[in-house]
C-alpha cells in the first residue's frame, strides 16, 4: 500500500510539473521579500460570471471548441477571479496568437472576450490549496504591506491560480494581485 501511494504521488508530481502552459507575459520591475511589482502588457481574456460556481466549466467548454469556429484552444495560466460590479467573474487568458479580430466568438452568450489593460500589479505568491481562506489571508497580508509602503491600490484583489486540480497542494502556485499606481 505504501509503495502504491509513493508511485501515485510521483505520477501526480511529475504530471503537474510536465504541463507547460503559456503564461501571461510580465516584467518584474521591483521586488522584496514579501511581494513583487510586475508590469503587464494588454492581455486578451475570455470572461464569465462565476456566481453559480460553473464559470470554469463555461470557459473550459469555450477553449474545448464550444465557440463559433469549433476551434480548440490551448489552456493558459493563470486562471483569474475577481469581483466586478458586485459579481464574481472568472477569466482565462487567450494565447498570444489571438487578438480581438481572430479569437473565435463564444457560442455561449455568458462568455465575453475582453482586453485587460496593461499596467502595474503588486503580487504575493503562496502555495497550498486555492481556498477562500488561503486567498483572504494572503490578500490581507499584501494589502497591509502595500499600505505600509504607501502604494495606491487601484483594483479589487485578483485571485490567480496556475496549476491543475491534481497538483499536490504544496506544489501549487497561487497569487493575490492588486492593480496599483506606480
Amino acid at each position: 500500500m505504501k509503495r502504491i501511494l509513493v508511485i501515485l504521488i510521483s505520477i501526480l508530481t511529475l504530471s503537474s510539473q510536465a504541463m507547460a502552459y503559456e503564461e501571461a507575459n510580465y516584467e518584474v520591475v521591483k521586488e522584496n521579500k514579501e511581494y513583487e511589482i510586475r508590469k503587464y502588457s494588454d492581455r486578451l481574456v475570455i470572461e464569465t460570471n462565476s456566481i453559480e460556481g460553473n464559470g470554469f466549466r463555461k470557459l473550459f467548454n469555450y477553449i474545448s471548441g464550444n465557440n463559433e469556429k469549433n476551434q480548440e484552444i490551448k489552456m493558459t495560466v493563470p486562471v483569474t477571479q475577481e469581483i466586478k460590479n458586485g459579481n464574481m467573474t472568472m477569466q482565462f487568458y487567450l494565447p498570444l496568437k489571438f487578438n480581438k479580430d481572430n479569437a473565435p466568438k463564444p457560442s455561449n452568450s455568458d462568455i465575453k472576450i475582453l482586453t485587460i489593460e496593461g499596467g502595474y500589479y503588486a503580487v504575493i505568491e503562496y502555495s497550498g490549496r486555492s481556498s477562500d481562506k488561503n486567498f483572504l489571508k494572503n490578500k490581507d497580508i499584501l494589502e497591509k504591506l502595500l499600505k505600509q509602503d504607501n502604494i495606491t491600490i487601484l483594483s479589487p484583489p485578483i485571485r490567480a491560480s496556475y496549476n491543475s486540480p491534481f497538483t499536490l497542494p504544496m506544489l501549487k502556485r497561487n497569487e493575490v494581485m492588486y492593480r496599483i499606481d506606480l
